[in-house]
């Protein structure tokens, strides 16, 4: 009786490695049905649709994609915007070509190239991302620089601060005594205007003025840094 059950054990067993075998020969001849395709790939396709496309992805360099965003006509609106706004701060006799200008909160830096291409020589925009080469990365609540290096300080972007007072005390900072900072917030009440003021605390308002910035209607903030007796 053992014997049977042994030689039926055998026979079992020499099945199934027949089986794994055949499994095992058919696999590996196999190709897998995700690399066949009869449609052509579409070149606008970026990413392989399986492991089997191993395709040679080009390397842009960060020239080659700056010339495409500088080259949109959005990207050109808003430098058109920002230098007109500036004009404007020009003519008031509050920024010339050599004042060193700060700007907070700068984004991917419209701002950076409109005062540049105006003839502005020393900028520094700064934003909690950089973006090389108009931006460069430091935290506006806490900006890593000296007191009063700059002549001019300049942000759109007060309310998307998470610190306002902050934001406002290191733009203060480091704006030198009779030097300016300029904000440019939207439209208010008077009583809202006060408390923006209230954060400057070693600033005077010069005054405030309706103006337009990529299309919207806006209020731009003028204070100048109190110079000490």
């Amino acid at each position: 009786m053992d014997q049977h059950i042994q030689s039926l054990l055998n026979r079992l067993s020499c099945a199934a490695v027949t089986v794994a075998t055949v499994t095992l020969i058919l696999l590996f001849a196999q190709t897998p049905e995700t690399c066949i395709t009869d449609e052509p790939i579409a070149p606008q396709i970026r990413f392989p649709k399986s492991s089997c496309e191993a395709t040679h992805r080009e390397f842009v360099s960060i020239e080659k994609k700056n010339k495409r965003l500088w080259s949109t006509r959005d990207w050109r609106k808003k430098v058109d915007s920002f230098t007109e706004l500036f004009h404007g701060i020009r003519h008031l006799g509050l920024l010339t070509n050599h004042s060193r200008v700060l700007c907070v909160s700068s984004g991917a830096g419209h701002e950076v190239m409109a005062l540049s291409e105006m003839g502005v020589i020393d900028i520094t925009g700064v934003e909690l991302v950089d973006s090389p080469p108009l931006v460069s990365r430091a935290d506006p609540h806490n900006l890593p620089f000296f007191d009063g290096v700059f002549d001019v300080a300049f942000s759109a972007h007060l309310a998307e601060a998470l610190f306002p007072s902050r934001f406002v005390t290191e733009m203060e900072r480091t704006v030198r005594p009779g030097g300016v900072c300029v904000l440019v917030v939207e439209q208010c009440s008077e009583e809202d205007l006060q408390e923006i003021k209230a954060m400057f605390q070693s600033s005077s308002l010069l005054g405030a003025r309706n103006v337009t910035l990529f299309g919207l209607k806006m209020i731009q903030i003028l204070l100048r840094n109190r110079i000490p007796p």
